[in-house]
């Protein structure tokens, strides 16, 4: 980098990463100047092109996420993890044809390392934070203690539940009272992993 960046062009670049960390894409002008409060999408593209001169970013004005990020996208400080979508009753988690996307998540993001991202469907953890929508990140595991949020599969379903072990099986717990807890005989569930922490996903 020729030049040392302004506090505030620090800040955007650390919002540009951020960003493209938690959606796998960079921000377009508008979501860029209304996660830093400018005004306009005209003072997010000044910065930009500040950021560019500076050599932290190349710029493409071609696409409307145009944005390529230089020093930091180094790919030793990221993993990629992939995205998995609704899991087909059968198939297993990580099957390739879950798979939606694949993600770069920073190293040390999480204190434990992850396998991959899952796509929450419903609202059942919602008083945990985790919402519809979330993407979730597991790290994989058969085994698992009491009271940590597991990823589990009953037959042919995968849920997303607290975890609490007893002498006949396990309960799987709702964190949304308008849900039932689970009942499950110790041989019907397999544990896929374990919750290490969310991402809010943008797209």
């Amino acid at each position: 980098m020729s030049e040392k960046l302004t506090a505030r062009q620090q800040q955007v670049l650390d919002c540009i990463r951020q960003f493209k960390a938690r959606t796998g894409m960079a921000p377009t002008r508008a979501e860029l100047a209304e996660l830093m409060g400018f005004q306009s999408k005209n003072a997010a593209s000044d910065h930009l092109r500040a950021l560019e001169r500076k050599g932290c970013i190349r710029l493409y004005n071609d696409r409307s996420r145009g944005i390529q990020l230089l020093q930091q996208d180094n790919a030793a400080a990221d993993d990629e993890l992939p995205v998995i979508g609704r899991v087909a009753a059968g198939v297993p988690i990580e099957a390739v044809e879950n798979v939606e996307r694949s993600v770069p998540v920073p190293a040390g993001m999480f204190r434990q390392r992850p396998t991959y991202l899952l796509r929450v469907q419903g609202d059942s953890m919602k008083d945990a934070g985790i919402f519809d929508g979330d993407l979730i990140a597991v790290r994989k595991s058969s085994v698992a203690r009491s009271g940590q949020i597991v990823v589990a599969r009953l037959d042919d379903d995968v849920t997303v539940k607290t975890l609490r072990l007893n002498n006949r099986g396990a309960t799987l717990l709702p964190a949304n009272d308008a849900y039932e807890p689970i009942e499950v005989e110790a041989d019907r569930l397999v544990i896929e992993g374990i919750f290490v922490g969310l991402i809010r996903d943008a797209g």
